[in-house]
């Protein structure tokens, strides 16, 4: 496989959070890898969003493409399948409009991209105080040195520093839980896009936040792929934001030990209708 010539495409999810989405547009104009393009999968949010969309375009020399549904809840699936279906790119990474990429995000998941895996990648979080300073401030943290990082853990402003540490790209050690499905987000999953319409994109079904990827991650295990960490290599910056309403989740747990006790690898509602 090419890596070098494997089209990519990044499917960032938004909603009505202009300053965030600014500031992971930001990291995605440092990307050491520019050849991808980006979806901007919105959930509904207002013109502001598309503003900033519309600033980004002119400025970033890749495309960027606004998708766009109505807003009738939460309903992430549904807008990255949107984004899944309007893409011919070969390759998709998943990630979030409060997901500041560091700056060789893209370039880390096209270097561990393999057929017959997908990759799983992990976050470190920002505090409130450090996000709202960040926002505020426009700092580059999409850029920053290990040494500032470990600054800003040392003075309480992030979670953990561990993540952003880049460890050797040996496949067999980052294929030592091939068959784990807990913890792989969509804030930072990508796979084969062949692969992900194989098992229809992501369930529909869920109603509200939560548990859908991890419907897709267990989809995509069961379809014989193999959970390939992106750890150490392809972390994202997670900006601070209040909980999303969880009022869905009792519901969204059920139906995800349903699939866990299923057989099938296609989602009941997924990327097909579109």
């Amino acid at each position: 496989m090419d890596r070098n010539n494997l089209r990519i495409a990044v499917v960032v999810t938004t909603y009505n959070s202009p300053d965030k989405l600014a500031a992971v547009l930001e990291g995605y104009l440092a990307q050491t890898d520019h050849n991808f393009e980006l979806f901007v999968a919105d959930d509904g949010s207002t013109s502001n969003t598309a503003q900033v969309v519309q600033q980004f375009q002119a400025r970033a020399t890749f495309s960027i493409r606004h998708i766009w549904q109505e807003d009738d809840g939460f309903r992430a699936a549904a807008i990255r399948n949107r984004a899944l279906a309007a893409t011919t790119a070969g390759y998709v990474i998943f990630t979030d409009g409060d997901c500041i990429p560091t700056v060789d995000f893209v370039a880390a998941h096209r270097n561990l991209s393999e057929p017959g895996c997908f990759l799983s990648g992990n976050r470190l979080l920002l505090s409130q105080e450090f996000t709202a300073q960040v926002l505020r401030e426009k700092i580059p943290v999409h850029c920053w040195p290990f040494g500032a990082w470990f600054s800003a853990r040392m003075h309480g402003q992030i979670n953990r520093v561990l993540p952003l540490l880049h460890l050797p790209n040996i496949s067999a050690l980052r294929k030592l839980s091939p068959q784990r499905w807990k913890g792989a987000k969509t804030c930072n999953i990508s796979a084969f896009r062949e692969d992900l319409l194989r098992v229809n994109g992501l369930d529909e079904s869920y109603t509200g936040w939560g548990l859908e990827d991890s419907d897709l991650v267990i989809r995509l295990i069961r379809a014989g792929l193999i959970n390939k960490s992106a750890r150490f290599a392809a972390p994202v910056l997670h900006l601070w934001h209040k909980e999303n309403d969880r009022s869905g989740l009792e519901e969204n747990q059920r139906r995800l030990l349903q699939v866990l006790n299923a057989t099938h690898i296609r989602a009941l509602k997924g990327v097909d209708q579109y």
